[in-house]
């Protein structure tokens, strides 16, 4: 049987918002050297439309080819053909030059960061983009390096966030639990479920691509079921995760039902009545109704005896 080398094997398409990300990249790498001013935004508005798209840009090309990318908005054909390129391959000619054979030029784009402290990062950390910046900014890399305190860092996370178009901690709007909602009984069980697993070493784990400069398989992952419904568990390795020293005990809970699902994270609380129970965020309420019905029940079961 002849043996097929991974290296020959097609990448696997980027996703839109690693592609809008090198547009960004390529934008502020332009913008450092006073490139048309018009140009530069065109990259940063591409990346824009890439976020804002409801289906994966590699489904628009595989089924409408470039021509496809053109109907979006700000795209031309000369900006088609480079997100079809990036998609594709990951790497742009231009993009290639640009970051010529290190990364500090790129990296004194970013607030806080001067051109010694661009060298050490590039020298030291190995950072290759914006984003490898972004993670070790948040995943305790950054802040080993000297003179990198904590406003320093700060302002990087800052000028990050608004590089990729979003806050640095969005505000999460809790909505009343949708009446097919899974019970917080339930969500707790998998909760108690997967740490318990987790701890013994009895789950699969998995490596995540971010937060994860070594590559190592770290994620354990529950695949579990209550009633009809399938649930996935696994610790956030989010940027709040790590900044809120929750890595290890935020679980997000994703729900698979035939007609729709949701996700849920459970943590810890570290306040009021229910401090150190387990709480599901947005349900809070119901969860101070479940413990209390617990303790009845315990009472009411002890009198019996």
């Amino acid at each position: 049987m002849q043996r097929i080398s991974t290296q020959d094997a097609p990448l696997p398409p980027l996703d839109n918002e690693s592609v809008a990300r090198r547009l960004d990249e390529l934008a502020e790498l332009l913008n450092s050297r006073d490139a048309n001013p018009f140009r530069v935004r065109a990259y940063h508005a591409a990346a824009g439309t890439l976020r804002a798209l409801d289906r994966p840009v590699g489904e628009v090309i595989a089924c409408e080819g470039v021509d496809g990318l053109t109907q979006l908005p700000g795209i031309g054909q000369s900006l088609a053909r480079s997100i079809e390129t990036l998609t594709r391959t990951g790497e742009l000619p231009l993009l290639r030059r640009l970051r010529g054979s290190g990364k500090e030029p790129l990296l004194t784009t970013v607030a806080g960061i001067w051109e010694k402290t661009a060298a050490r990062i590039h020298q030291q950390l190995r950072i290759e983009s914006l984003e490898d910046l972004e993670c070790a900014a948040y995943d305790g890399r950054l802040a080993c390096l000297r003179g990198m305190g904590p406003k320093r860092i700060r302002a990087v996370r800052e000028s990050l966030a608004g590089r990729f178009g979003r806050r640095p901690f969005p505000p999460r709007p809790i909505a009343p639990p949708a009446a097919d909602a899974p019970a917080v009984a339930d969500l707790l069980s998998i909760d108690e479920e997967f740490r318990r697993k987790a701890h013994a070493r009895r789950l699969l784990q998995v490596a995540p691509r971010r937060f994860n400069p070594a590559g190592n398989a770290w994620l354990p992952i529950l695949h579990t079921h209550r009633g009809d419904s399938k649930y996935t568990a696994l610790f956030s390795n989010t940027i709040r995760a790590h900044e809120f020293g929750g890595i290890g005990d935020w679980v997000v809970i994703y729900c698979q039902r035939r007609h729709g699902g949701g996700q849920w994270t459970v943590v810890t609380s570290r306040l009021g009545r229910l401090k150190g129970r387990r709480l599901v965020r947005g349900r809070e309420a119901e969860c101070e109704t479940h413990y209390a019905a617990a303790a009845d029940n315990h009472l009411r079961s002890g009198e019996l005896f």
